[in-house]
């Protein structure tokens, strides 16, 4: 018996350390190979780990909002006789902020799974139709902070793994059923009004893993253009809920109630995350584990590839440790988002030349002829205090103390604002359409997903509107699509006036499963979000609405994998089914 002793009022440094004695305690139990490794603790407890988080306006329900939260990284759909599920004693949970005047979660939906043998005398995991790991949960919902929890599902079904056509379709051997009728058959409602379902799905994350952590080769040189979706044909397990706008606005209000595409009542913040107790006992007779203790915060995710490609591997266990409300009052961390290292290399003076695959993205060095964004410079710093910030998200009477914390940080107007708070529909944060060459001035506004009491999450503004998936308008590029046809559309470029444009709805205004989220991440890295408004890439004069070669090829840049390799569902859960281990 491993028994941990935690401070009873910890502040962040004891809490953290307890978190880490904590998963100490788990780690040699769950050691596997994996992907979505973000942090080294977690890495061993993959039961535990977050590997994505999505929130979208459902695209054939626009009057509801889809949260995915998946776990369990790299599933190998073969993987018998103990195959991936969901974990024990566990809490999964998914936090909802909607309320700027709140502190902390507003709405937390809970997740616990328990798993039954139907036969423990065979080996298989499913015959003669029964099933062993037979997996059901309890779904739980809080609209108090989590200070009560009341049961809104309760027997949930999860659908068995995708083991193959005997033990799936067989009449006599199986489950006499098809994969796609056990979906369905899982998908349920709550009491409290959401669509639910838990289980299996294919990883719906693509990205050339092997070349984007070969120090960013991504795309792939002198490899004949070899690329190759790491994810591909691996699965995941899935807490996909579908939720009405109205249970999850602050007042009720549904989507028709909104002044406008952009409303900051709208605003709503998601992040996920699993819990463990704080103490394990191992049986000597070889009985169940039992589990004890306060439950303690192992794993978090709420803005794609933050811990995994943003936080320097020292403070990864650190980072999982934190909620975003600890994180945004923790400066600890800023520095990784003020010069990230991924700057380096898309900065000749640094590391730029030794990473050629970088060479699409450059950093602006000298915008407007004073700017350098590039590490270690100032960015907009010098603007501090001026007159000409009056009014703007730069006023220290406004967000300034935010936003222009002090020299040496760069990237405090633009990567941090993303990740920490959301973009406000603020001066200078418009695009540079209708600005007249003034970054300060109003432009055509794109983005309001503003809401600063938190740190990371994926916050999502669910006032504007859904872009069709079969609209030619759709990209995977999200927001920066969205910025380039507002910029260069002469549907959305003729002035500066509030417009619908497409994909305004996609990342990182909240994340839809077609984001292209490593190739956004990547692009806005490279300033491409200060380019859009208004601060331009050293090659471009004055500011003026045409996009310079600098700003194409960060918008042309690729990694070579740009989209999942299957096709998502039309309708909930929209991930499509696991992979099926006889396939393979």
């Amino acid at each position: 018996m491993e028994i941990l002793q935690p401070n009873p009022r910890p502040g962040k440094l004891s809490r953290v350390r307890w978190a880490l004695l904590a998963l100490f305690v788990w780690a040699p139990f769950w050691s596997q190979a994996s992907s979505h490794r973000e942090a080294p603790l977690i890495a061993n407890d993959p039961l535990a780990d977050n590997t994505d988080l999505y929130v979208f306006r459902s695209p054939d329900d626009t009057n509801m909002v889809t949260i995915i939260a998946n776990y369990i990284p790299a599933e190998v759909p073969f993987g018998g006789p103990n195959y991936h599920s969901f974990g024990e004693n566990i809490r999964y949970e998914i936090h909802i902020d909607n309320d700027v005047t709140t502190s902390g979660d507003d709405i937390i939906y809970r997740f616990t799974f328990t798993k039954v043998n139907q036969d423990p005398t065979t080996f298989f995991n499913i015959r003669l139709g029964q099933q062993n790991l037979l997996t059901t949960y309890t779904m739980e919902k809080s609209t108090n902070g989590g200070v009560s929890f009341t049961t809104v599902l309760s027997n949930g079904v999860v659908p068995p793994p995708n083991i193959g056509p005997r033990s799936i379709d067989d009449p006599t051997l199986g489950l006499n059923s098809t994969y796609a009728a056990l979906i369905n058959a899982a998908i349920g409602t709550a009491s409290s009004g959401e669509k639910v379902y838990c289980g299996p799905a294919d990883d719906p994350f693509f990205v050339d893993l092997g070349g984007i952590f070969d120090l960013g080769n991504a795309p792939r040189q002198n490899n004949n253009g070899k690329v190759r979706d790491g994810l591909a044909g691996f699965n995941v397990h899935s807490i996909a809920i579908k939720v009405p706008i109205s249970s999850l606005q602050k007042s009720g209000k549904n989507v028709t109630q909104a002044t406008n595409i952009l409303d900051s009542d709208f605003v709503i913040g998601v992040w996920a995350s699993a819990s463990r107790q704080a103490t394990r006992t191992l049986s000597t007779t070889g009985g169940n584990p039992s589990n004890s203790g306060n439950w303690v915060q192992v794993s978090r995710l709420g803005m794609p590839l933050t811990n995994e490609a943003v936080i320097p591997i020292g403070m990864k266990d650190y980072w999982n440790s934190l909620t975003p409300y600890d994180e945004l009052a923790d400066t600890t961390l800023d520095p990784s988002f003020y010069n990230p290292e991924l700057g380096l290399y898309m900065d000749d003076s640094q590391f730029g030349a030794a990473v050629p695959a970088f060479a699409a993205l450059r950093i602006q060095s000298s915008s407007l002829g004073t700017y350098d964004f590039r590490n270690g410079k100032d960015g907009l710093y010098p603007l501090k205090g001026n007159a000409a910030l009056a009014g703007t998200a730069l006023d220290d009477a406004v967000f300034g103390g935010l936003l222009l914390p002090g020299p040496g940080k760069p990237r405090s107007v633009d990567l941090w604002p993303i990740f920490h708070t959301g973009v406000p529909n603020l001066e200078p944060y418009q695009l540079l359409t209708g600005k007249g060459g003034n970054p300060l001035a109003t432009g055509k506004p794109f983005m309001n997903n503003f809401l600063p009491n938190g740190g990371d999450m994926l916050r999502i503004n669910m006032a504007v509107p859904v872009t069709p998936r079969n609209s030619p308008d759709f990209s995977s590029l999200g927001i920066i699509q969205a910025a380039a046809l507002g910029i260069t559309d002469s549907r959305f470029n003729a002035s500066n006036a509030l417009q619908p444009i497409p994909n305004m709805d996609g990342f990182p205004n909240g994340r839809r499963l077609e984001d292209d989220v490593t190739r956004i991440e990547l692009q806005a890295v490279a300033g491409i979000a200060l380019a859009a408004i208004g601060l331009p890439y050293d090659d471009q004069l004055n500011g003026v609405p045409v996009p310079s070669n600098l700003f194409i090829n960060v918008l042309q840049y690729s990694t070579g994998v740009e989209e999942n390799d299957v096709a998502f569902k039309t309708t909930f859960p929209y991930v499509q089914e696991p992979w099926r281990g006889s396939d393979f």
